[in-house]
């Protein structure tokens, strides 16, 4: 898989690069990726990328020549990239976007600065993706989160596959609570069911809990989740506790 992205702050990548996951499956090579500098496609000495918007206004507007010549170059020596524009009027971004985005071949993020990108630009883009309703100094944050998230779904990347089907929204629900050594810690024990090595009382458990989770914090979640047997097993035992609490 390989992923680029064209940003006038190359060097805010390195944390993909250097650090964790990403950074060893990069030199592995399980991916390819690459922080692209606009400024290089630029044909002023001064490299400029932006220049005063049309109309008026506050702000600069980011120009887009670079952006068309950079992407011109991509499609030249490697063939259409699916093309993403980081920006909070963007669609949502979330999980299942991310595990749709894992099975693409090719992917590349445009990350604006100031006022925003050129509109002009929008005819290169295949979608426009939103990290939340808040807005950032650029594109570069945002993008970041979403390849680390896509990254996640590609084979190769994380070592176990399980780990990563197994978190927050994969099936529809949050992740269930994890624990470790020591067994107890100022009065705070494990869980004991997670000590009696009875993996399917562990197991409906661990489902009681992603269940709870999600009706008390996530209630949108639970309503529209499909609902399987272990599901449905983990929801009588919660009645059944409940109830047995009432008496």
């Amino acid at each position: 898989m390989r992923i680029k992205v064209l940003t006038i702050f190359p060097e805010m990548f390195s944390v993909l690069t250097q650090y964790g996951v990403i950074s060893r499956a990069i030199k592995e090579r399980v991916i390819d990726f690459k922080a692209i500098n606009l400024r290089d496609f630029t044909s002023d000495r001064h490299h400029t990328t932006d220049d005063y918007p049309y109309g008026g206004g506050s702000g600069l507007v980011m120009k887009v020549e670079p952006f068309l010549k950079a992407y011109e170059e991509i499609i030249e020596n490697e063939g259409k990239p699916h093309v993403i524009m980081t920006s909070p009027q963007g669609k949502l971004f979330n999980n299942e976007k991310a595990l749709e985005l894992s099975k693409k071949k090719s992917i590349l993020f445009l990350c604006g600065r100031y006022e925003g990108i050129d509109e002009r630009v929008m005819n290169i883009v295949d979608e426009e993706l939103s990290i939340g309703d808040f807005v950032l100094s650029g594109g570069e944050l945002p993008s970041m989160v979403m390849i680390e998230s896509i990254l996640r779904f590609v084979p190769g990347v994380i070592g176990d596959m399980e780990s990563v089907e197994k978190d927050s929204f994969f099936n529809g629900l949050l992740d269930y609570p994890h624990y470790t050594r020591p067994r107890e810690i100022k009065g705070m024990k494990v869980p004991d069911v997670l000590l009696n090595g009875n993996h399917e009382e562990i197991e409906l458990f661990r489902r009681m809990e992603s269940l709870k989770r999600t009706l008390l914090r996530r209630p949108d979640l639970f309503l529209k989740h499909e609902f399987d047997k272990m599901d449905k097993k983990a929801l009588l035992q919660l009645f059944r506790e409940l109830i047995d609490n009432v008496e």
